[in-house]
This record gives structure tokens, C-alpha cells and sequence, in this order.
């Protein structure tokens, strides 16, 4: 606790309050952002060696931390939320995500696909010009610290010294799922947030591989290649990209926009259908008049290859996936190379997706994310109960959720 006699104890006449921030990925570090320079006693605590692990490691394919698409469309993009992380966004948008960065002078510019990054692609640079500000703006960061759970009213660490108990005016929980817990989400706050009887929607795979059964010819000329330049289609949804062909199974940011779909498929009645159209650009009928060309002595594989320009991969996976009669009827073969059903048995385990679906219900919070249960204590990110893919929806709303939750501490502190 910090003394009277301490230079942040009094700031312009008012009591100084602390507050916990406990994890310092998107979200924690987004609220923190917001409280600093407002006269509180500011502590963010992370289990690992440093903070930002899983934003790095997101922006090691390039850093891509929004999306320029119009606003009610990008909000369609959250589910299980009841509007909360929509409601969040409005209040923080892409475009205030964008002059964000530049405060921190790192510009950023909108890709072909809509896809907003910062002009270099990294996350690293970013990171380390937001740890720098927060530091000079006051914001005491401590690492090896593990939140625990309770002891009355301190809340309690487990830090390389030992156990450690600090009480604060606000707390705010952003921990994470349990998803890349080797970056630190690892879900240990599940039990002590259950000895408070705060309990939760349960965990599921999101923007996830998925498995299938290949045969061994198709693994052993294929396995690790991309596929590309396909359209998706589970349900009536459909979603342009590349994916690549795994040693179990099917990955890749277009499987990833359509994981929550075949998630659902699979808990329905498994297993799940994807459907793939191999030539997006071109029509049935434009398929079917190349493909019913005189072939000659040519292999009906040169025959494919020269007529509709498929690689290789895409050829093996039409036999792959058809029966010897519909590969060699051109009717049946033109309708598979615009829509190829591919059966999908599981995701992949949890601790290798991207996020995860469930986490504590927002029916659980007041409108300024906190525990209605226990007043002082709110929660932000990926430790609620919300769903979004990837292509910067997913860290918007952590961001978006981090500010919302800064500003409900504020209130709070500011009516006690």
C-alpha cells in the first residue's frame, strides 16, 4: 500500500488510488494506455518473462490489427457477445486504432484485402514504442508475477521470491483464454475465479486448424502445400483465400474465417462439410465446355491441367476426394472443381488455435465490464465470453474491450 507520506499519494489534492492491471497482452496493455497520466498508482503484473508474447506472435505473419471495412459490417463479425464487443468497437473503431499508432509514430496503410497493418508489417516495433510510452507515462510493469486468486481482499502472487499479497482500489483481469498457453494464457485463473462462484461458458477452438483423414500418396507428394486462390463455402457463407494441406488435416487463414461454422457442424452432428471451389473466377459452363474437349491420347490429368490451368495439388485433390467413376465423368468432375465437398472430422486441439470461443458471460458484468458480484474487479478480452475471426476483428475487440473496461474502472473509482 502506498504510504501517506509517498509523492503519489496525493495527486492535486486527491487521494491517489491503485490499480491492477493483471496481463499484459492486448487488452490489459489498451486499458492501460487509457489510465495512464489520470493521477492513479498504475500496476500491470504478467506471469512471463515480458508482455505483448501472443501480440508478437500474431504479428509474426504481419501485424494485422484491423480491418477498413465499413462499420456495421465489421461489427456482424462478433458472436456469443449480445452486442457488448460491438458495442465496445463503436466506442473504438478502426480508425481510432489507426491515429492510435500514429500517436505512438508508427503509420499504417490498408492492404489489398482490406486488412489494415502497419506500414513495416511488424509487431515488434510497435510494441516496444507502446512499453516505452507507457513507462515514461507512469505505468509500473511487473513481470514473473502470476496471479493466484484471493486472500480476502489482497489479491495474491506467485513471484520468483516467493508468495506476495498487494491490495488495490480496482483490479482489472486480462488473462486470456487457453490458447498458445506457452505465451501465457493458460486458463489458471479458471479455479480461483470458481471459488468466487464466477463461472464460466466453457472453451472452444477458434480460427483453428482442422483434421481429416488423407491418404498416404496424397501426404506424401502434398503434405505442407498451399492451396490457393480458392473460394470457401460452409453453409451458405462463402470466403476467398488459400489454405495449406497438413499432415492431419486442413490450415490457414481461409479454414480460420470459417472455423466457428464447421466448429458449430461438429458439435451439431459431425462431421463437418466444407465445400471447395477450385476455379472461383470461372463459371460451371466455361468449366464443362474446356473440360469436354477432345483429349486425345493425353491423361485426363494433362487434360485437366491444360484446359482449366489447375496445379498439381488441386488435380490430386479432386482424386483425393472423388470416387474413380465421378473423376472420369466430365459432367460430375466440373460440378466437384466448383464444389468439392471436404469432410472435416475435429478441430484441432485448443492449445493450438488462435483463440477461443466461451469464457466468463458478459451477462455476469455491469455495462462497464465489471463483476457485478464484486464491485472493483472487471474484466476485458479473451477471458469473456465472445467469438470473432481473424483479419483484425479479433484484436479490435480486445482493444476495444481493454479502453471499455478503463473507463469503467474511472467511473467506478470516481463514484466510491
Amino acid at each position: 500500500m502506498v504510504p501517506p507520506s509517498h509523492p503519489l499519494f496525493y495527486f492535486v489534492g486527491v487521494i491517489v488510488k491503485r490499480i491492477a492491471i493483471i496481463g499484459g497482452g492486448p487488452a490489459g496493455l489498451m486499458a492501460a494506455h487509457h489510465l495512464i497520466d489520470k493521477g492513479h498508482d498504475l500496476h500491470l503484473f504478467d506471469a512471463m518473462p515480458s508482455v505483448g508474447r501472443k501480440f508478437l506472435m500474431a504479428g509474426k505473419s504481419g501485424m494485422n490489427l484491423t480491418h477498413n471495412e465499413p462499420l456495421d459490417q465489421f461489427l456482424t463479425r462478433y458472436h456469443d457477445d449480445n452486442g457488448h464487443v460491438g458495442l465496445a468497437v463503436q466506442n473504438f473503431t478502426p480508425q481510432d486504432i489507426r491515429d492510435w499508432a500514429d500517436h505512438l509514430g508508427i503509420e499504417t496503410f490498408v492492404g489489398s484485402s482490406g486488412r489494415i497493418f502497419p506500414t513495416d508489417f511488424k509487431a515488434a516495433p510497435l510494441l516496444r514504442r507502446w512499453l516505452s510510452h507507457l513507462k515514461n507515462h507512469g505505468l509500473q510493469t511487473h513481470v514473473h508475477h502470476k496471479w493466484t486468486g484471493w486472500q480476502d481482499e489482497l489479491l495474491c502472487f506467485e513471484t520468483p521470491t516467493g508468495t506476495i499479497t498487494q491490495k488495490f482500489d480496482a483490479v482489472l483481469f486480462a488473462m486470456g483464454a487457453i490458447s498458445w498457453p506457452k505465451l501465457g494464457s493458460d486458463g489458471a485463473w479458471i479455479h480461483p475465479f470458481a471459488d468466487k462462484h464466477i463461472l464460466l461458458k466453457p472453451f472452444k477452438p477458434s480460427n483453428c486448424g482442422f483434421l481429416c483423414d488423407w491418404s498416404e500418396m496424397f501426404l506424401e507428394k502434398f503434405a505442407g502445400k498451399p492451396i490457393k486462390s480458392v473460394a470457401l463455402r460452409v453453409d451458405k457463407a462463402w470466403t476467398k483465400g488459400d489454405f495449406i494441406i497438413s499432415a492431419d488435416g486442413v490450415e490457414g487463414s481461409a479454414i480460420y474465417t470459417q472455423s466457428r461454422a464447421l466448429r458449430l457442424q461438429l458439435e451439431e452432428h459431425g462431421p463437418a462439410i466444407l465445400y471447395l471451389d477450385l476455379l472461383p473466377d470461372r463459371d460451371l459452363n466455361t468449366i464443362q465446355t474446356m473440360l469436354n474437349k477432345p483429349r486425345g491420347s493425353k491423361s485426363l490429368s494433362t487434360h485437366l491441367k491444360r484446359q482449366t490451368g489447375l496445379p498439381p495439388v488441386k488435380i490430386a485433390l479432386l482424386r483425393e476426394l472423388l470416387d474413380k467413376d465421378n473423376f472420369n465423368d466430365m459432367g460430375k468432375l466440373a460440378a466437384a472443381i466448383k464444389n468439392l465437398p471436404l469432410p472435416l472430422n475435429a478441430t484441432r486441439p485448443i492449445k493450438e488455435s488462435i483463440s477461443c470461443a466461451g469464457g466468463v458471460d458478459f451477462n455476469l458484468l455491469d455495462n462497464h465490464l465489471m463483476i457485478k458480484d464484486l464491485p472493483g474487479h472487471f474484466l476485458a478480452g479473451e477471458m469473456l465470453n465472445w467469438d470473432a475471426p481473424t483479419g483484425g476483428y479479433l484484436l479490435t475487440g480486445c482493444f476495444a474491450l481493454g479502453k471499455q473496461a478503463a473507463l469503467g474502472i474511472e467511473s467506478w473509482l470516481k463514484a466510491q
